[in-house]
């Protein structure tokens, strides 16, 4: 049987990493299941806008990068577009690899638990995993690879839900929007992780690789696969923070990362469950450090006028891949390269999206497949949050706003 999966996989292979295990596993330990609509509303407006990147890979062949710099006009302005995009994606994905790497390690070590295995080795066989599949130059390898990772995380991730034994009613309640005290930058940072600037750019160049100069039949396949993919992806989040709240809300247990919640979660329910979320991290670090250089890579080569898998695409993710596992092999605190992306991923979000929204009015691009009244409303009100988002982001960075 054909699974439904294609390249919106690897969008929610790219969200659902360390981060985001952590955002979640946060989200449900210090308010319960008050937060699930949060993540409800990031992933209906993560669908608006990936349906929209897909759609332009899909008609026009062209990945957003190179539709972006073809829209950018003066050349000073294609330059510091490009100069945003490289520090935003190269810079900030090779810091965010150490995350990646060292999340996967993490969940590894809650599987091998007892065995003493040391963590820098296992973020080496990690590390070389990923060099692998992204040296391989076959798309379909990675497609592949990325979907039986998301399977394996949303396998993962429900087991756990189902052995913690949630309260339903207030699972329920949760969806109803509502701020408890002290839960504002929770709730954005759930929408943050979710709404991710570089994904845009992974999938309008998988989409391209998989559907270019398809017609109405690949337009509905790149939207059924969008809507799944990030779907799950969404229940994804929510199996985690509801993992968190029926764990750990209440119990007065100091959770810094998800990966507390592994070790966490042990005495109560059983080596089963550290076992189920181990497994879920491993698969969320290992299938964000390949899609991290992939997005990275994509958007170089565009803005390059590169060909896709070319010389210049694996010179850009070996390197994101070598410089993020420099950092998590020193066990260095990659804080002030995270700072510097969060404030150029801050810019860029917004500023994508608004490329993003004109792009997809241009009839000279797309012809009747431009966007609709409704799809111009709905991917307005996003905007709106984005901006928001990255507004944030770059006050946060900057310590003025906490």
């Amino acid at each position: 049987m054909k699974l439904p999966f294609g390249p919106g996989a690897l969008v929610t292979a790219a969200f659902i990493g360390p981060g985001t295990v952590t955002a979640c596993t946060l989200a449900g330990a210090n308010f319960g299941y008050a937060l699930l609509w949060a993540l409800v509303f990031a992933t209906v407006a993560t669908i608006i806008l990936q349906e929209m990147s897909a759609r332009l890979g899909v008609v026009t062949g062209s990945g957003l990068g190179e539709a972006l710099m073809a829209g950018a006009g003066h050349p000073a302005l294609k330059f510091a577009f490009a100069a945003l995009v490289v520090v935003a994606l190269a810079l900030g994905n090779a810091a965010y690899q150490a995350g990646n790497l060292t999340g996967a390690a993490l969940g590894g070590e809650a599987i091998l638990d007892g065995l003493g295995v040391d963590r820098r080795l296992l973020v080496i066989l990690l590390a070389l995993t990923a060099g692998a599949f992204l040296l391989s130059g076959s798309y379909k390898l990675m497609e592949r690879v990325l979907i039986g990772l998301v399977i394996l995380m949303s396998l993962a991730f429900a087991g756990s839900v189902l052995i913690t034994r949630p309260d339903f009613g207030a699972m329920l309640a949760g969806l109803v929007p509502r701020l408890p005290e002290g839960s504002l930058f929770t709730a954005i940072a759930l929408i943050g992780t979710t709404i991710v600037p570089y994904n845009l750019f992974l999938h309008a160049s998988a989409a391209r690789e998989r559907w270019a100069g398809g017609g109405a039949v690949a337009l509905a396949d790149a939207r059924r696969d969008t809507q799944i993919s990030v779907g799950l992806g969404g229940l994804i989040s929510m199996f985690i923070l509801i993992t968190g709240a029926a764990s750990l809300f209440g119990s007065g247990l100091t959770i810094k990362s998800g990966a507390d919640l592994a070790s966490a979660i042990e005495p109560a329910y059983g080596m089963m469950a550290q076992y189920l979320v181990g497994t879920g991290l491993l698969a969320a670090g290992l299938s964000s450090a390949i899609t991290a250089p992939m997005a990275a890579a994509y958007a170089v080569s565009e803005l390059a006028g590169k060909p896709p898998r070319g010389p210049l695409f694996r010179l850009v993710a070996m390197a994101v891949l070598v410089v993020g596992t420099g950092i998590a092999l020193m066990g260095f605190n990659p804080l002030t390269v995270i700072l510097t992306a969060q404030v150029a991923n801050g810019m860029l979000l917004p500023i994508v999206a608004i490329f993003l929204m004109v792009a997809m009015n241009r009839r000279s691009l797309l012809g009747d497949r431009v966007n609709t009244p409704l799809q111009n409303l709905l991917g307005g009100a996003v905007l709106v949050v984005t901006i928001g988002l990255g507004a944030r982001l770059i006050l946060r960075a900057a310590g003025v706003w906490p």
